[in-house]
């Protein structure tokens, strides 16, 4: 019901002891209330977070660090809405939100893309009915070009340089519609796309061939809420569930070189045959190398049963929400 835009303090990793554990206690900086759930939320830089509602409003949220406060820095009100931006009732959720300073991206349930600019009060461009149905998630493929997917198991590349409100590329899921709730690429070879959905496959696509996926990787058991490529190590690739789990793919090494005591401890470690990998181009994602040939998959938190709805990655650190109402940081991902 009442619902805060949080920053924390996780503190000085300076602060680490001799084995890696870390002894300082997370803190609260400052918190500001919200208006609607929080459907997604992104740093516009040092001190701007962008923030998505359930109510359809797009809000830039400044950070001062002198004072730790948080304030309302803009609003773009009912960003997202059913009916027309006027009713009182019609906004509708705003689902995504993606930044590249100063252009903001976003996507929601009624179907619409909007571009908007950090320091313009009005939305740059609108695409109105850019999808029928719910769209899910939005990335940047391109400095002028987004990805996004949505309920229908569909990923469409639209390119902002062109005017008419038309995707320049679709691709889709064989067969079901599998709603996809999740997409990134990966940070080096920008043709190579990862999206999560309904089923808990993990899809792998080359924008550059065809327009099904590449690969189709059985992962979780319910829901993937979100996937992330590791933005300085893309061999790594990171999932979570409403099953609970939160999966590290690594396709860094050949595991079956790898001694067998690294297996031991809480870690369940599943291996894939690259059969399941239709041969490709030489990224470890779609590679025919038969030197790469397995990959390593670890689930991070075993024996968690209540969703794991986000996460986020950089350096050594992980950083997740559950429904258990707790964030989590894991500061060894590569110890």
């Amino acid at each position: 019901q009442d619902n805060r835009i949080s920053i924390w303090s996780a503190g000085d990793l300076g602060n680490a002891g001799l084995n890696g554990e870390y002894h300082g206690e997370p803190h609260l900086l400052c918190d500001i209330q919200h208006n609607g759930d929080v459907m997604d939320m992104q740093f516009l830089d040092q001190e701007r977070i962008v923030v998505a509602s359930s109510t359809g409003t797009v809000t830039i949220f400044r950070h001062h660090q002198n004072n730790q406060t948080l304030s309302a820095n803009h609003r773009w009100e009912k960003a997202h809405y059913h009916v027309d931006q006027d009713t009182s009732c019609g906004g509708a959720a705003c689902t995504g939100v993606v930044c590249n300073n100063p252009e903001i991206v976003t996507v929601g349930e009624d179907g619409r893309i909007n571009l908007f600019r950090a320091d313009q009060k009005d939305t740059v461009r609108t695409i109105d009915n850019a999808d029928s149905s719910t769209l899910h998630a939005v990335t940047f493929l391109r400095t002028t070009e987004i990805l996004t997917v949505n309920s229908i198991g569909q990923l469409k590349i639209w390119d902002f340089r062109q005017q008419r409100n038309e995707p320049s590329q679709i691709f889709s899921l064989a067969g079901d519609r599998v709603p996809l709730h999740c997409v990134d690429r990966h940070p080096n070879q920008q043709h190579i796309v990862a999206t999560g959905g309904q089923d808990g496959m993990l899809s792998i696509w080359d924008i550059r061939q065809g327009t099904m996926p590449v690969s189709l990787l059985n992962a979780h058991e319910a829901e993937m809420w979100e996937v992330h490529f590791h933005p300085s190590n893309p061999d790594h690739l990171f999932t979570c569930s409403e099953d609970g789990s939160l999966w590290h793919w690594d396709t860094s090494t050949n595991v079956s070189e790898k001694p067998s005591f690294l297996h031991q401890g809480g870690r369940s470690t599943a291996y894939l045959s690259h059969s399941t990998i239709n041969q490709s181009v030489v990224s470890a994602w779609l590679s025919s190398d038969p030197t790469k040939d397995r990959m390593e998959i670890t689930n991070l938190i075993p024996n968690q049963t209540l969703s794991v709805n986000s996460l986020d990655v950089l350096g050594p650190c992980l950083v997740y929400g559950t429904d258990a109402e707790a964030i989590y940081v894991n500061r060894q991902l590569f110890a």
